[in-house]
């Protein structure tokens, strides 16, 4: 995180410079199942929760209960979605929905403990 704050001060001090710098070609880190539940789902669904649909919670017992206790249940809704649920098929690669899916059903089984 450090490297990242310290790339971006260099890139605005040199654009405050009025100077033009090129993109460096980095290769991404493979996004972390964590991650990217931070990044799409915990608005509406943080620590396993649900702040739409009470019922429709990521706590393992809801999940048996509406029949998406799998990662395999939990990748068809998070990409399709359902009612008040968007699909993300248009904003994840399918890679991505089977990470973030996997840690659905990983912190699901865990009790969604506080990380």
């Amino acid at each position: 995180m450090n490297r990242l704050l310290r790339s971006l001060f260099t890139a605005l001090c040199l654009l405050l410079c009025g100077l033009t710098i090129a993109p460096i070609p980095t290769q991404a880190a493979p996004a972390t199942g964590a991650a990217l539940f931070e990044a799409q789902c915990v608005g509406c669904h943080i620590g396993g929760g649900n702040i739409i649909r009470r019922g429709k919670t990521l706590q393992l017992k809801a999940l048996q209960k509406n029949g998406y206790d799998t990662a395999e249940a939990i990748a068809t809704i998070v990409s399709q979605g359902k009612n008040n649920m968007s699909a993300y098929s248009d904003r994840l690669s399918p890679e991505e929905i089977a990470v973030v899916s996997a840690y659905v059903l990983e912190q699901a089984n865990a009790g969604w403990p506080r990380s």
